[in-house]
């Protein structure tokens, strides 16, 4: 393994690690804690959070981790071999299906569809409480495992070449 390759997993280990650690605050208490706010206080907080979403550190990590998947996965396939190569394709395969697929898929549409509403209209309330709260949760707890689960392969890929490297 180069060693232009062993920092880029070892800096792609700690983005997703990263990314992961936003997406699991989200479902394991920031959703939770705007479902029990009053009256629209959540729906509105939910939309200022899409807004800013967009700022540039989540954003250029977030996204940066597309083609830098592409570039693990591929290095794998072309330079490695055994486990190796099949945890660190797996890696970033994941990551780009689990993570970012199902972002563009399911989370970004149904916050656009939010994003759209008035919070103060019933039917905006029951769409939050029937709909997207529980939808959009799920789906997040999908994108905090594939970015654990991503964060791990790595892991373990790193593992598994560290003799390589300490000899």
């Amino acid at each position: 393994m180069s060693m232009w390759f062993l920092v880029l997993t070892q800096l792609t280990l700690l983005a997703y690690a990263l990314i992961g650690g936003v997406f699991l605050a989200f479902s394991d208490f920031i959703m939770r804690s705007l479902a029990h706010t009053s009256g629209s206080g959540g729906i509105e907080a939910m939309q200022v959070i899409n807004r800013e979403v967009f700022r540039w550190v989540f954003m250029a990590l977030f996204l940066g981790l597309v083609p830098v998947s592409l570039i693990v996965a591929g290095y794998a396939v072309s330079n490695l071999d055994g486990p190796t190569a099949v945890v660190m394709v797996l890696a970033g395969l994941t990551y780009l299906v689990g993570c970012f697929g199902v972002t563009v898929l399911f989370n970004v549409p149904m916050n656009e569809v939010l994003a759209g509403m008035d919070p103060s209209d019933p039917a905006t309330r029951t769409y939050w409480a029937q709909t997207y709260l529980p939808r959009w949760t799920f789906w997040n707890t999908v994108r905090t495992v594939a970015c654990t689960a991503s964060a791990a392969l790595l892991l373990i890929g790193l593992m598994w070449t560290a003799p390589d490297q300490i000899g």
